[in-house]
């Protein structure tokens, strides 16, 4: 009973959580002090970009660039204009996950002074993004902008088994850092009893 009950519960969790991505959409009018987009894909890249020479934001952090790659390389992949690399990206070469790109954002948001910022990645990895942002940034204002492949359709989700599994990684993936956070809340409780 107790099994039955806990697995309808996550099934509507995650209905929920696919039915939120599917119905998300980008702001119609995005601004923010600067962008921070989480690489992971050309699309988001390229979209964060755009938004910056849209003069949607002053800056941009990619967070999570392959040591290896330059700012020319990322310019020529965006049709970016390489002075405005020069003058207002920032590339982060240091975080390998979620949590830190969320940690290296926060750094990069302390040090410039930012009190708001667009938050670019694909829509289905948003929810888990502004978790973790969310968690270093408390007194940020966070600007979701998902940005949808053009390949993956998921407002109808359920239509393709590729794009369950999909979702089905990334709301593990999200239920896993929610726990996280909650028992790292709960343990600092603790310690300054």
């Amino acid at each position: 009973m107790i099994f039955a009950l806990g697995f309808v519960g996550l099934s509507v969790s995650f209905l929920n959580f696919a039915g939120t991505v599917g119905a998300s959409s980008a702001p119609d009018d995005p601004r923010a002090d600067a962008i921070v987009v989480l690489t992971g894909g050309t699309e988001r890249v390229e979209r964060a970009v755009a938004l910056l020479v849209e003069g949607r934001a002053s800056r941009l952090l990619i967070s999570g660039v392959h040591p290896g790659t330059t700012q020319q390389q990322i310019a020529t992949m965006t049709s970016g204009d390489l002075p405005l690399f020069e003058c207002c990206v920032d590339l982060d070469r240091v975080a390998l996950n979620t949590t830190g790109n969320a940690l290296e954002t926060a750094s990069w948001v302390q040090e410039h002074g930012f009190r708001s910022l667009l938050v670019v990645t694909s829509a289905y990895h948003l929810p888990r993004a502004s978790l973790e942002l969310a968690e270093v940034l408390p007194n940020v204002e966070l600007v979701p902008y998902p940005v949808y492949q053009p390949r993956l359709d998921l407002r109808s989700w359920y239509r393709s088994p590729k794009t369950i599994r999909l979702l089905l990684r990334e709301y593990v993936k999200y239920t896993l850092a929610r726990l996280r956070i909650v028992v790292s809340r709960g343990s600092g409780m603790f310690s300054n009893t």
